[in-house]
Order: C-alpha cells, then structure tokens, then sequence
C-alpha cells in the first residue's frame, strides 16, 4: 500500500501545481464561478425573495459550468509527452492514475469553489441555513461531476473539438446531481421537506460516478491507445 500511496500522491501534488498556475483551468474555474455569481444579482434586479429562490439552482450551474473548464486538458498533456504510453508499461493500475487525475482536478477546481460559497450565497440572499445547506452538497455533489467529466476527457483526448463532446457527454448524466444538490438545499430551509433523503441520494450519485468516471475513463483510454 504504501509503496503505492507515493507515486499516487506526487501525481496528485503535480497536476495540482500544474492546475494553479497561471493560464491553468482551476483559476480559469474559479474566475468563471466568481464572475456568474456576482453578476446574477444585477440581472435579477433588487428582489431579495427571488434572488433566494433560485440562489441554490444558480450556484450549481455555475459550479457544474466552471468544473467543466480545463477538463478537456484532463489528459491531454500526458497523452502528449508520453506518459499515458509509459503508463501501460508499469504495473500501476490505470484505475489509480485516473482517481490521482480526477483528486488533483477537484482539489484545484472544485474545492476553492466550495470554499468560496459561503461568502458568494451572501449575494443572492440565502440565509445561513441554506448557506450552509448548499456549502454542503457542494462538498458532496462536486466530486461526481469530476469524475463524470474524467470520462469525457478520456474520449475526448484525441479529437480537435473535444470540449463539444464533454459537453455532450457530461450535461445530461450532470442532472441527477443537480437535482439532488438543489433539491436537498430547497429541503433545508422549507419546513415539510427532509433533507436528508435527497442528501443521501446525492452522496450515493457520487459514489455510483465515482466508480462508474474511473472505469469509464479507463476503457476509454484503451481505446484511444489501440
């Protein structure tokens, strides 16, 4: 385990140094989620009551729409300088390379849009316990969307216009989380609505992505290597 734990947390380090770069997709991201949410106010105009309203389903479009940049990169630059060919030379399993990509692109992308979304819920009028309701399915709901994306950078690694087909691939299997995600938000601060259950729906949609983004993305690399 161990010897196997340090190849797979230097990958983790260097595609996260690689991301935070200037120029990388996780500033990109970040901007992107920064610009839609300080915008959505001055679109929706002074109405607090629907600003509060569609404040959760707002935040996740623009977090699923950020995560989406810089995935179609996922691969590209290790299928570029070779390390995809070395890779089936080891006897590292695909599968591993694959989670240390998707960790990295979370930690890079997705986190600092979580981190961010307690201050960002200020503008749209959410109270502190959609706040933290929605900071929370975010936690969750996120890393589904990155290896769901993995998936997509995997078929899209050796094509021109690879960013169309992620987003062909990703968008419409996106939905179940963001169904979850503002459906357990929405629970949270309206009386007669659990929130656990569509929680628990969410957590196990990202459990489901988690393995089906790293098998997906590992067949897909095959493909594109024969």
């Amino acid at each position: 385990m161990s010897e196997q734990a340090g190849p797979f947390r230097a990958l983790v380090a260097r595609d996260l140094r690689l991301s935070l770069r200037v120029g990388g997709g996780a500033l990109t991201g970040v901007l992107f989620f920064l610009a839609v949410i300080t915008t959505v106010p001055f679109g929706v105009g002074p109405d607090l009551n629907l600003l509060a309203r569609i404040g959760p389903a707002i935040m996740w479009i623009a977090a699923l729409l950020a995560t989406l940049i810089g995935l179609e990169r996922l691969f590209q630059s290790d299928r570029d300088d070779g390390a995809l060919d070395l890779l089936r030379l080891t006897d590292a399993p695909l599968s591993s390379f694959i989670i240390a990509k998707v960790v990295a692109h979370w930690l890079g992308a997705s986190l600092p849009l979580v981190l961010a979304t307690p201050v960002l819920s200020l503008l749209l009028a959410l109270e502190p316990l959609a706040i933290a309701a929605l900071t929370a399915t975010l936690l969750v709901g996120t890393p589904a969307l990155s290896f769901l994306g993995a998936v997509g950078a995997a078929l899209a690694v050796t094509l021109r216009r690879g960013a169309l087909l992620m987003a062909v691939i990703i968008l419409p299997f996106s939905i179940p989380v963001l169904i979850f995600g503002v459906a357990a938000t929405r629970a949270a601060v309206t009386e007669p609505d659990p929130f656990w259950p569509p929680f628990a729906l969410l957590g196990a949609v990202s459990l489901i992505y988690a393995v089906v983004g790293t098998v997906g993305a590992a067949a897909a690399i095959r493909i594109n290597d024969g």
